[in-house]
């Protein structure tokens, strides 16, 4: 059976749309692998639109990029599309990574309650600083680059088949990898170090770390 790849890319605001440009990389990941993609980006990351491919398609990974607190993900517009109470259980017998604010804390683990594999995400705010000379250039954004990598390369390590457990590995080591590099930088930024340790430490996984997609 051809495995499913889900993920919302709404481009509403900033945030979202460098979101959404750093994860068409893992869409090619997928195809490469023979994974069917179903990319729900711009107006089509809606409520009725995931619940649908949800209940009928049942995708084994799912990625939420989106803002949330810790009972929700939101989509195109803010619009809520996954909701602790109404539909987390939509996410059973799936892997879930949520690049949002908080919803680790309350959702990831009632996702898994509710059968999820896997939820993985953020116990409290995603930061990422970017450049606003280039956001009409995202991909080329150093600065971003240094908060977004790390979750690009979180999903392609599941892509590839290693296990939750790896990929949060390589993403972590991604990030402590670029913290030592402006730590030794005559540049170096305070700020930036503070938030990238900040994403490091309140990335987490609820669920199955042995899991593969």
């Amino acid at each position: 059976m051809t495995k499913t790849y889900l993920l919302t890319r709404p481009e509403h605001d900033d945030t979202m749309h460098y979101l959404s440009n750093w994860s068409k990389g893992t869409i090619d990941a997928a195809k490469k692998a023979g994974i069917k993609v179903l990319d729900l980006n711009r107006e089509k990351a809606t409520k009725k639109e995931v619940e649908g491919r949800l209940k009928d398609l049942s995708p084994i990974l799912v990625v939420l990029n989106g803002h949330g607190d810790e009972n929700t993900v939101t989509g195109h517009q803010n619009e809520p599309i996954i909701i602790y109470g109404e539909n987390e259980k939509l996410l059973k017998s799936k892997i879930v990574y949520a690049i949002s604010c908080q919803s680790a804390k309350v959702l990831g683990q009632k996702s898994v309650d509710a059968g999820a594999i896997s939820y993985n995400g953020y116990n409290d705010d995603f930061v990422f600083f970017y450049e606003p000379n280039m956001i009409s250039k995202p991909l080329n954004d150093k600065t971003a680059q240094m908060f977004l990598e790390p979750s690009k390369i979180f999903i392609e390590t599941l892509i590839k088949g290693n296990t939750v457990e790896e990929a949060l590995k390589r993403a972590k080591d991604k990030l402590r990898s670029n913290i030592n590099r402006l730590l030794v930088s005559s540049e170096a930024d305070a700020n930036m170090v503070r938030y990238l340790l900040w994403d490091l430490n309140h990335f987490v996984s609820r669920g199955n770390l042995n899991a593969t997609i």
